[in-house]
C-alpha cells in the first residue's frame, strides 16, 4: 500500500452495521459523511464488510471501525451455537431445562415439550456448593476435578459454561474449575459473566456465552486479521462500544449489538432537533425494532433473545418480524398474512431481480409507487417492476383482488403489525404515545412513518438524517462503556452509606483498568451508580440511582407507587449494586451542507390512491426554511420517505426532516 493510501485512511472513522439484508456504512471525517450500503453475506458476514470498505476507497491502516455485529444475534436465534457442556452443583445441572417452570401456554392441556438449551447427557454436576452467606456446604475435591476433567475429554466439547450456586458471594470454586478446563475450549464461569442472584437467568447468561463465544471469537479475529491495521470496536447491547479483543469473552452482551446501535443514534439526531421524548421505528430488511426514549434509552435486565431470558444489560425494545423483505401469503383459512419469514438478501424481494418469486412489503411499496425503481440506493439498484408485478399477481389471485388492492393489503397488515408492535412498548405500559415524537429509519421506515403516526394518535414524526444508516450512524455516535453488576444482599437499614461506597468503588474498578486499557484516561471515565431493591419477602427488583441511603429507600416507594399503585411498610432489601461507566461523548457532528434552495419537485409520479400526480423531491436539496405538504415522495440514497397526504415536513439545520399533521387535516 502507497503512503498516499495510508493518509488517506488516517482520520476516519467509520461506523458499519450488519443486518439481515444490507450491510450500512457509515464514514466520518472532519464534519463530513459519505454513506454506503452492500448486500450482506450472511454465511461470512466480514466479506460484506470488507467489499463495503474496498467499495469506498479506503486502506484500512489507520480506519477507526465501531461495528454492530449480527452473529451472536443469528446463532441463537437459529439455535446453531457450539458443543457445550454445563457444569452444576450435585443435584442441581438440570437448572436450565426446569427453568421457572412457566408455561408459555397458558390454556394449552397438551403443551409441546419445551426446547432443553442443553442435553441431559452434556449438563455435569460436582462438588463446590454454598450456602447463601458465602459458607461451604460441600467442597470442591481434587477427585470432583479429575472426574470434571475425565467427562470432558469423553465428550470433547467446544465450549463449557460453569454455574455454581451463590458464586458471586466467593468465586473460588468457579475458578477452580475454570483452571482444569483444557486449553482451546471457551470456558464462561457465572461469577464472571453475571454475578447477580438468580441461579437459572445467570445459568442461561453463562451458558449463552459459550454457547456462541467461540463463534464470535472467530468471527472478530478473521475480521481483525483482514483489516490489518485498523482499531476496531463493536456495539454493545446496552448501547456501549468494547474494543473487540475483549469483545471476544462477552459474547452475551452483543446479542442486541445492532439495534443498540439505532437507539444511540436515534438519540443523538433527535437531540440536535431539541427532541428527547421519542417512540423510535427502527424497519430495516427483516425486521422492526422499537423502543421508548425518554432523554436515554432504557435498559432491561429482563430482555428475552428467542425463548432464553438475557439478564445482562440491555436496550429495551420489542422486535417482530416485520421488514421490507417480509413475506406476504395467505393462510389456509384466505387471511392475508405478512411475515415473519423474510426473503433476506439472497434472493431478496422479487423486484431485487436475484430470483425471488414471492411477495415482500418492498414490492408492494413499488407496485404502488411509493418507491423510485430507478433511484433504489441512489441509482446504483435498478428495481424490477415487472418482476414485482408476476409476483403479486400470484397473491392477488388467491384474494381475488387488484395488484393495487392486493399492495394496498400487505402494506396495511405490515402496518398494523408494526403499531401493535409501537403500543406494545408505549401504551401497554402507561406511556400515551401523543405526546411523543415518532422517530422512523432504517431503509424501509420512511415509506411507513405516517400511517403508524397516525394509527397511534400521532402528530409529531422525525425522519434522522442518514435514516437509512442511522444503526451505522449511531455505532459512530456511542460512547466506550461498561455495564457492572454485583449481588450485595442485605436490609438497608442494617447497612451504611460508606460500606456501599467502598462496594461500588471495588466494582467500578475492573470496568476502569478495562476502559484504561482501551486508551482512555481515567478522567475521562465518568461513573454512575444504581441499586437494585424490593420489599423484603419480594422477587422482583426495581433499580434506583444511588444517591445516599434514605434517598434511595424514598426513590424506591415512590418508584413503586408509580409502577404498582402502592407502597408498603416493609423492610426495604438491597440486591444488586451496579454501576455504568462511560467514555467521552463522540466527536462528530451532524452538518446538513448547505445548498441552493430547489423546492419545486424534480419530477411528478403516478402514486396509487393518489388523483393527481405526486411531486417528488431529493432530499438533499430541501434546506432550512422549506416546507413540503403531503402528498410527496422524498427520496435519498439509502431510503425513500412516503409523506402522506394531510403531513407536511421541513428539514431542520441538521438536515433531520421534522413532519407533523396539523390539527385540522384528520
Amino acid at each position: 500500500m502507497s503512503e498516499a493510501e495510508r493518509q488517506v485512511a488516517k482520520g476516519y472513522l467509520l461506523g458499519v452495521d450488519t443486518g439481515g439484508t444490507f450491510t450500512d456504512f457509515v464514514l466520518y471525517r472532519a464534519g463530513t459523511m459519505r454513506i454506503h450500503k452492500v448486500l450482506s453475506t450472511p454465511q461470512a458476514p466480514e466479506e460484506a464488510i470488507l467489499r463495503g470498505i474496498a467499495e469506498l476507497g479506503l486502506a484500512s491502516d489507520g480506519l477507526v471501525i465501531v461495528h454492530g455485529s449480527t452473529v451472536a444475534t443469528n446463532a441463537v436465534l437459529e439455535g446453531k451455537g457450539v458443543h457445550t457442556l454445563y457444569i452444576g452443583n450435585r443435584g442441581l445441572q438440570d437448572i436450565l431445562s426446569i427453568g421457572r417452570q412457566a408455561r408459555r401456554e397458558l390454556y394449552n392441556l397438551q403443551p409441546g415439550a419445551p426446547v432443553e438449551p442443553v442435553a441431559a447427557s452434556d449438563c455435569l454436576q460436582t462438588g463446590g456448593r454454598l450456602d447463601s452467606r458465602g459458607g461451604v456446604i460441600e467442597p470442591l475435591s481434587a477427585e470432583d476435578l479429575e472426574e470434571l476433567k475425565r467427562q470432558i475429554a469423553q465428550r470433547r466439547p467446544e465450549a463449557v459454561a460453569i454455574n455454581l450456586l451463590f458464586s458471586y458471594l466467593d468465586h473460588r470454586f468457579e475458578r477452580e474449575i475454570e483452571a482444569a478446563i483444557p486449553e482451546g475450549i471457551f470456558c464462561s464461569r457465572s461469577s464472571a459473566v453475571l454475578p447477580a442472584s438468580g441461579e437459572y437467568e445467570r445459568g442461561v447468561a453463562t451458558w449463552l456465552n459459550s454457547w456462541v463465544g467461540p463463534l464470535v471469537a472467530g468471527y472478530i479475529e478473521r475480521l481483525c486479521e483482514r483489516l490489518g491495521g485498523a482499531r476496531l470496536s463493536v456495539m454493545q447491547s446496552s448501547g456501549e462500544a468494547i474494543a473487540a479483543g475483549q469483545a471476544a469473552r462477552q459474547a452475551v452482551r452483543m446479542l442486541l449489538s445492532g439495534p443498540a446501535g439505532g437507539l444511540v443514534g436515534a438519540g443523538f439526531v433527535a437531540a440536535a432537533s431539541q427532541r428527547r421524548q421519542l417512540l423510535t421505528l427502527d424497519m430495516g430488511g427483516t425486521s422492526t425494532d422499537v423502543a421508548l426514549i425518554d432523554g436515554r434509552p432504557r435498559l432491561t435486565r429482563e430482555g428475552h433473545i428467542g425463548p432464553w431470558p438475557v439478564a445482562v444489560p440491555m436496550v429495551d425494545m420489542h422486535t417482530i418480524g416485520a421488514g421490507g423483505g417480509s413475506l406476504a401469503w395467505v393462510d389456509p383459512g384466505g387471511m392475508l398474512q405478512v411475515g415473519p419469514a423474510s426473503a433476506g438478501a439472497d434472493p431478496g424481494p422479487a423486484c431485487y431481480g436475484r430470483g425471488g418469486r414471492e411477495v415482500t412489503v418492498t414490492d408492494a411499496n413499488l407496485i404502488l409507487g411509493r418507491l423510485r425503481s430507478s433511484a433504489f440506493l441512489g441509482g446504483r439498484m435498478q428495481l424490477d417492476l415487472a418482476a414485482a408485478r408476476e409476483a403479486m399477481g400470484r397473491l392477488a389471485g388467491g384474494l381475488a383482488l387488484s395488484l393495487e388492492r392486493a399492495a394496498e393489503g400487505v402494506i396495511r397488515v405490515a402496518n398494523e403489525h408494526m403499531a401493535r408492535a409501537l403500543r406494545v412498548i408505549s401504551v401497554e405500559r402507561g406511556v400515551d404515545p401523543r405526546g411523543f415524537t415518532l422517530v422512523s429509519f432504517g431503509g424501509a421506515g420512511g415509506l411507513h412513518v405516517c400511517a403508524l403516526a397516525d394509527a397511534l394518535g400521532m402528530r409529531r414524526a422525525l425522519v434522522p438524517v442518514n435514516a437509512g444508516v442511522l444503526s451505522a450512524l449511531g455505532m459512530l455516535a456511542t460512547r466506550p462503556g461498561r455495564q457492572l453488576v454485583h449481588a450485595h444482599l442485605g436490609l438497608l437499614e442494617r447497612m451504611s452509606d460508606s460500606e456501599l461506597e467502598q462496594a461500588f468503588t471495588r466494582l467500578a474498578r475492573g470496568g476502569v483498568d478495562a476502559l484504561l486499557d482501551e486508551g482512555l484516561n481515567e478522567d475521562q471515565i465518568e461513573a454512575e451508580f444504581a441499586v437494585d431493591l424490593r420489599y423484603l419477602g419480594q422477587s422482583y427488583t426495581l433499580s434506583v440511582p444511588w444517591h445516599g441511603l434514605s434517598r434511595a429507600e424514598e426513590d424506591f416507594h415512590r418508584q413503586h407507587e408509580s409502577r404498582y399503585g402502592h407502597r408498603m411498610q416493609a423492610p426495604v432489601e438491597l440486591v444488586n449494586l451496579r454501576v455504568a461507566l462511560h467514555g467521552p461523548e463522540a466527536a462528530i457532528e451532524l452538518s446538513h451542507p448547505p445548498g441552493a434552495r430547489r423546492t419545486e419537485a424534480c419530477e411528478h409520479l403516478s402514486v396509487w390512491g393518489v388523483d393527481s400526480p405526486v411531486p417528488c423531491y431529493e432530499r438533499a436539496q430541501l434546506v432550512e426554511g422549506d416546507v413540503v405538504s403531503g402528498p410527496a415522495l422524498i427520496t435519498e440514497m439509502a431510503s425513500t420517505t412516503w409523506l402522506a397526504p394531510g403531513w407536511r415536513c421541513r428539514p431542520d439545520p441538521a438536515g433531520n426532516l421534522l413532519l407533523d399533521r396539523p390539527a385540522d387535516t384528520r
